[in-house]
Order: structure tokens, then C-alpha cells, then sequence
């Protein structure tokens, strides 16, 4: 039996949202294991003002960023939204990397990459609004997850706050 029209997107919707929830609820949430910072990096940082303080700042709010793409609900209508928070991830990892120094490279640039695969993604539902476009999309985030999650536990050898767990 074929489902089409409004049941389509209903179906889209309930399959979405169950594989949202295994990303989520997956050992250690959405960016790795680890437990949650109850505390800012910033307050972890000592008081001085040194290299080390900033790139864990610059982690600290990169993290935040790719915590506003984990609760983004995917669907036809945000692209936009999508679009924006990748733009916002964008801007706290280059401030990250120019902080960084040539350190994490490699998790840099497959963050780079992974954020332009979300970018096009997020171009192609806006475009065509189909179940294929929203699974494209909660591909392309995973991807976003993972590199993030990788960039975030290499950063989080010179910043322990900024562990790849993001705080809830």
C-alpha cells in the first residue's frame, strides 16, 4: 500500500522524529560521551586572560552553537533556521581556529566540510520540501555531530570544560 499526500509527510514526520530521538538519547548524547559541564568554561579558565582561556572560550561557544543545531526539529519550513545556525557555527569555529593556531586541523576542516554538506542540504529542502530532502538533512546534521564531536574532544585536552558533551 502506498501512502501519499498528507500521510506521507506524517509518516516522514514519525520516522524523522524516531531517529532524532536515537541520535539524542545515543550513549552520551549528540556531540559524544562524556559527562555535562555544570559551569561555563569561563569560569574554569583562570583569571588571567592567556591563550588558553580564549581557545577554551572559543570552544565554550562553539559547542553552544552546535547545541542550537541539535534541537533544530527538521522538516519543511527550516531551512532558513538551518541556513542561519550553520552561518553562527561557522562564525564561532573560525574564531576557534584562529585562536587555535594550527591545532586540530584535521577535526577543523572535517567540521568545514561537514557544515557545507548541511549547507546544501539545507538548500535542497528548501528547495524541494520531500521526505528525501529531510532525511538528506538528518544525514548532513549527524555528519555536523560527529565532526563536531571530534573537534570539541580535541580542543578539550587544553579545555577541560570544553568537553564533546554538550551541556543541557
Amino acid at each position: 500500500m502506498a501512502v501519499t499526500g498528507p500521510a506521507r509527510w506524517a509518516v516522514a514526520a514519525v520516522a524523522l522524529g524516531a531517529g532524532l530521538l536515537v541520535v539524542a538519547c545515543g550513549s552520551g548524547g549528540l556531540y559524544g560521551g562524556g559527562s555535562a559541564s555544570s559551569g561555563s568554561a569561563s569560569a574554569a579558565a583562570p583569571p588571567s586572560a592567556s591563550p588558553t582561556s580564549a581557545l577554551c572560550e572559543h570552544a565554550a561557544a562553539l559547542r553552544a552553537s552546535l547545541d542550537n543545531l541539535k534541537h533544530v526539529n527538521v522538516g519543511p519550513g527550516v531551512a532558513d533556521e538551518i541556513k542561519t545556525d550553520v552561518a553562527d557555527v561557522r562564525s564561532k569555529l573560525n574564531a576557534l581556529t584562529a585562536e587555535a593556531h594550527g591545532q586540530a586541523q584535521a577535526q577543523t576542516s572535517a567540521l568545514k566540510a561537514e557544515l557545507a554538506k548541511l549547507q546544501t542540504a539545507a538548500s535542497d529542502l528548501a528547495a524541494n520540501p520531500s521526505a528525501d530532502s529531510v532525511a538528506g538533512v538528518t544525514t548532513a546534521l549527524r555528519g555536523v555531530a560527529g565532526a563536531g564531536s571530534s573537534l570539541l574532544a580535541a580542543v578539550s585536552k587544553d579545555c577541560p570544560s570544553a568537553s564533546a558533551s554538550p551541556s543541557m
